[in-house]
């Protein structure tokens, strides 16, 4: 008995891909894993400068914070008998007395208070002095620029007083930089102080930001 096969019945009906599906395939892949690559980096620089400018941010306001709380105190003498006030005031640096805690004299620790700028490390820093340290204590770093620009009793202005008792009010201004250079960023900013001051351009990678602060010297003329 002949056994008669149908040869229709024998085509597979699996597919495969040909040659060239694959490599359509492959080079597509390629494609979109280079876009999402690219995105993703240009998103984590994006995010580093970011993360980097608020640190900067925070670095100056942090300063700023410290300073303008002791230098409000400056002059607080509740005895009349401690001789309290502003000892020294240039443009760059300031020296206060406070009689903290009320006993006559500034001779206890942090009652002698000094602010201005130092290197330390190759990073330039504000610096803040005191009776219990006789060395500089970094308060904020990467501080390019400080001044300080004073008003008197007779309402002039001036960044070097004749008599720092004669001090009533100052407005503090400070340029902080990031510590990371941005190298798609191009400094060329001229920054001007209340003071006249004009410091800049850098036309360096680093990003940069100015922050003034007017204080008034409530104990001050009491």
């Amino acid at each position: 008995m002949e056994l008669k096969i149908n040869k229709n019945n024998l085509t597979s009906k699996e597919h495969g891909f040909t040659l060239i599906e694959i490599l359509i395939a492959m080079a597509i892949t390629g494609i979109v894993s280079a876009a999402i690559f690219t995105a993703f980096q240009s998103q984590q620089k994006s995010y580093v400068v970011q993360e980097g400018v608020a640190v900067m941010q925070q670095n100056l306001r942090a300063g700023m914070g410290m300073m303008v709380r002791e230098i409000r105190m400056a002059g607080y003498d509740p005895s009349r008998d401690a001789n309290a006030g502003i000892v020294s005031a240039i443009s760059g640096s300031i020296a206060l007395t406070i009689d903290e805690n009320g006993d006559g004299d500034i001779d206890d620790s942090n009652e002698y208070i000094t602010y201005s700028l130092y290197t330390s490390d190759n990073i330039q820093k504000l610096g803040r002095k005191s009776t219990a340290t006789a060395y500089n204590q970094p308060v904020s770093e990467n501080i390019d620029a400080l001044e300080f620009f004073y008003k008197l009793v007779d309402e002039s202005q001036t960044l070097t007083p004749p008599d720092p008792t004669l001090i009533r009010s100052l407005r503090i201004t400070m340029l902080a930089r990031g510590d990371r250079a941005d190298q798609k960023f191009v400094n060329t900013n001229t920054y001007t102080t209340p003071g006249g001051q004009n410091w800049g351009p850098y036309n360096d990678n680093f990003r940069r930001r100015l922050l003034t602060t007017t204080v008034k010297c409530r104990n001050m003329g009491l």
